[in-house]
């Protein structure tokens, strides 16, 4: 079980109001429409709070769900309760005004060079690696 933050204010819009927190079906069908293993869970939403409870088949899968959920507008923390074989820390990055995903990737691994390690590893919500925007938050695998 985790606790992450995210910026209330940064990332997609589901809704019509100014940082309002999406229901838990919409926030649960935006999850899903990026094909990432979320079928077996579900979700809640508590205030600016995405709860994610169930099952999935790897770390990449509850990772990808916690930055699919955590980078929509309205939510500013997503708690896990999901089962998950080998289960370890993820580690996040925040986009900060001026980064680059090769500064990122700098800041990381020490080498620039391996941005696209970071870009595959947020596919499908990434489409592009020149398109990220500050109070994104991204995941950073291990390499």
């Amino acid at each position: 079980m985790g606790l992450f933050d995210f910026v209330k204010s940064a990332g997609k819009k589901l809704g019509f109001g100014d940082d309002e927190a999406p229901s838990a079906d919409d926030l649960k069908a935006e999850i899903d429409s990026h094909d990432i293993g979320s079928e077996d869970v579900t979700v809640e939403v508590d205030g600016d709070k995405a709860i994610i409870k169930g099952n999935v088949t790897d770390q990449t899968a509850l990772e990808k769900i916690i930055i699919a959920a955590g980078n929509v507008t309205g939510i500013s923390k997503v708690e896990t309760e999901v089962t998950t074989p080998g289960e370890k820390d993820p580690v996040f990055h925040t986009v900060a005004s001026g980064d680059s995903l090769w500064k990122i990737a700098a800041k990381h691994y020490d080498d620039g060079s391996k941005y696209t390690e970071i870009f595959e590893a947020n596919k499908p919500m990434l489409s592009d690696p020149d398109k990220i925007y500050p109070g994104q938050v991204l995941r950073i695998p291990k390499i």
